[in-house]
């Protein structure tokens, strides 16, 4: 009698939603869960996303058909934000029970603790789990039941995570949808330009811009949707991959439609050439922009900013012909009634929407009526973002219908208040100090302690008298087939007597065997913003911390009230707008570029990644004795070389201090 072998379990579709439309179209394409965000505390804060009450209907009839519902609370928490985002889980959790949270803010298991909430914590991809170990720590502490992993990783190296992830821990892997140019939890840029920072959702995509470079303008940081299509199927034999995740939650009903049937069909039919045939047609109607493998296949793998092709959201038709005061487009494809256009891209100031009033078939001609102030100019690419088939509509009403109705007097407010930890005793002036961080050790003229970068390939050769009193800064992006070769350096340098790390993710404390006997700080790149994300990481086993650099004067000021760690800050130094695996062929490194408001900046490569500069310091340093009295012990200098044909411009880098951080 042969044994019998349990099947593995197909993964997941999970579908985005960011309006009653696109969740209900993910319901009506088959979807086995839908994520979607709250008005507040989201990674997206541009789709319009649900109230609770919103919630409460759509999260019922989602049960009803067996489909889970996971809620996005994955945004950076300032000090302020904790009674706030309590408040909302407490109301999910009573009202809504939604079966995971997804999450990037450590405070948000705390407050899941605090408030007892039933269901799943989920890790952003913004958390930046990217290396093996990793996973095995945060199984134990914090505790989290999946993990999202980064969109830049290859097959190969997903199978590398899967092998070590734990038993009762899952992963989920993005098929489809937007790339961001930066590793996520990597990009300030729409921060350090403004004060809208993507780790609050709020980023305003400055990497979609033009840039100019050697007389070269193009948008060199812009990249193509993922696209898995037919390669998804791979992933079918890793059975620590429980999620497929498509992106989208500023997309319409007919997008997620689409890209739902589509990766159902190559899911559970992957193996038929008619069924695949229509997955791929129905993916490439979905009305994304054109889609690529990106570092999927690591023998094959495809860069996803291609400045000879366009990379505007949505499905190119057309472009703009005739003279200005009667403008047309003759259509690559058949036009519906309904079916809305985007003139120009979304940074374009003058960019606006068009809704088509009759069939266009393809090849047609279609005149643009639109206000003279509004007139696009000759070439202006055109763009179908949303399609409204009569099919469709008819499938979502049908499941509108069946939603339970309710009111605002259903959701009584919440009562609940966060625990904070008590606060950090020791905070004598005295006793704080300046670090200097440099990429090499022995620059002459150094003040104050030493810090130095550390990177896998990295060779160091500093003196061991000299190891006790350094300060090495670990990358801020650990990719698979590096850790290894990290974990080597750091042996090294506790061998010859350091003691003093900076962790720049808080996951990389698992190189350390004995952290205790060590002085383990988390960096800024670890994204720490409030108290309770403080006390998650004295639970890991940090000594301090040096705060995100992204909080306004306000939230430094407040933030040591209630830290139970020591607390440091970068007051003064080069900080990257962004981190990246990847650069256009066509961009030089070490080389100014500007960009379409004048400001300079340029590209450095450090290990595997490429860090995007402005040619402008952050400088808080004036604000020194008042962060001293409010009780920071230590202030980091960050050191860069700047390329010979870059000029450095004086400008204030204030960054976020008088401004409200969005």
């Amino acid at each position: 009698m042969t044994k019998q072998t349990k099947a593995t379990p197909s993964p997941s579709i999970l579908a985005p939603a960011g309006n009653k439309a696109s969740f209900l179209a993910a319901l009506a394409a088959g979807a086995d869960a839908v994520y979607c965000g709250l008005k507040s505390f989201s990674a997206r804060m541009e789709a319009k996303n649900f109230s609770i009450n919103d919630l409460i209907p759509l999260t019922q009839l989602a049960h009803d058909r067996n489909v889970k519902v996971f809620v996005a609370l994955n945004s950076l928490l300032k000090p302020c934000d904790l009674n706030i985002a309590g408040k909302l889980l407490d109301k999910l959790n009573r009202y809504v029970k939604p079966d995971a949270l997804i999450i990037q803010d450590l405070a948000l298991v705390q407050l899941a603790r605090q408030t007892g909430f039933a269901g799943e914590l989920h890790l952003s991809t913004l958390a930046n789990v990217s290396f093996q170990d990793a996973l095995k720590l945060i199984k134990k502490n914090p505790g989290v039941d999946k993990v999202v992993i980064p969109r830049e990783l290859s097959i190969d190296e997903i199978k590398s995570m899967a092998s070590a992830c734990p038993k009762g821990l899952g992963l989920e892997v993005f098929v489809h949808g937007a790339l961001c140019y930066g590793v996520s939890g990597r990009c300030y840029w729409s921060s350090f330009l403004g004060g809208k920072s993507g780790l609050r959702g709020r980023c305003v995509q400055p990497c979609r811009r033009f840039y100019t470079q050697n007389g070269q303008t193009k948008r060199f940081f812009s990249c193509q949707d993922l696209s898995l299509d037919v390669l998804a199927k791979v992933l079918l034999s890793i059975p620590e991959i429980q999620t497929w995740k498509i992106e989208g939650r500023k997309k319409g009903p007919h997008y997620v439609f689409h890209t739902v049937k589509a990766y159902k069909l190559l899911r559970d039919h992957g193996k038929d050439p008619g069924m695949k045939k229509e997955a791929l047609g129905l993916l490439a109607n979905a009305l994304g922009r054109t889609g690529t493998h990106y570092n999927f296949l690591p023998q094959r793998p495809q860069n996803p900013v291609n400045i000879d092709s366009q990379t505007g959201s949505g499905l190119l038709v057309g472009k703009i012909q005739g003279a200005k005061q009667k403008p047309y487009i003759i259509p690559r494809q058949s036009l519906m009634p309904g079916d809305l256009l985007r003139l120009g891209y979304e940074d374009d100031s003058w960019h606006c929407t068009y809704r088509i009033p009759k069939y266009i078939p393809k090849r047609g001609r279609i005149y643009i009526k639109l206000s003279s102030a509004r007139r696009p100019r000759q070439g202006v690419p055109v763009f179908l973002i949303d399609r409204r088939e009569k099919w469709l509509e008819e499938k979502l009403s049908v499941l509108e219908d069946m939603l339970i109705k309710t009111t605002e007097t259903d959701v009584a407010p919440s009562t609940f208040n966060a625990r904070l930890p008590g606060g950090y005793i020791s905070r004598k002036r005295d006793e704080s100090f300046e670090i200097h961080v440099h990429r090499n050790y022995g620059i002459g003229g150094q003040k104050g302690t030493t810090g130095v970068w550390m990177f896998p390939e990295g060779k160091y050769k500093s003196p061991k008298r000299v190891e006790p009193k350094l300060w090495w800064w670990l990358p801020p992006v650990i990719w698979p087939e590096d850790e290894t070769k990290l974990r080597k350096q750091i042996d090294i340098a506790i061998k010859n007597g350091s003691r003093n790390f900076v962790l720049n993710s808080p996951w990389q404390i698992a190189f350390f065997t004995t952290p205790k006997s060590l002085n383990l700080w988390a960096g800024p790149f670890c994204n720490i913003a409030n108290a309770l994300a403080i006390n998650t990481l004295l639970n890991l086993g940090f000594s301090g911390v040096i705060v995100s650099p992204e909080l306004d004067g306000q939230d430094f000021l407040q933030l040591p009230k209630n830290s139970p760690l020591p607390l440091g800050i970068v007051i003064s130094g080069n900080w990257p707008l962004s981190i990246s695996r990847i650069l256009s062929p066509k961009f030089k490194t070490d080389t100014d570029f500007t960009s379409p408001k004048g400001e300079h900046g340029w590209v450095k490569k450090y290990g595997p990644d490429f860090w995007i500069y402005p040619n402008w310091n952050l400088d808080i340093s004036s604000k020194k004795d008042e962060l001293k009295k409010a009780g920071y012990l230590m202030f980091v200098r960050l050191i860069e070389p700047v390329p010979v044909k870059v000029k450095m411009k004086k400008r204030a880098g204030l960054w976020n201090w008088n401004l409200k951080l969005k």
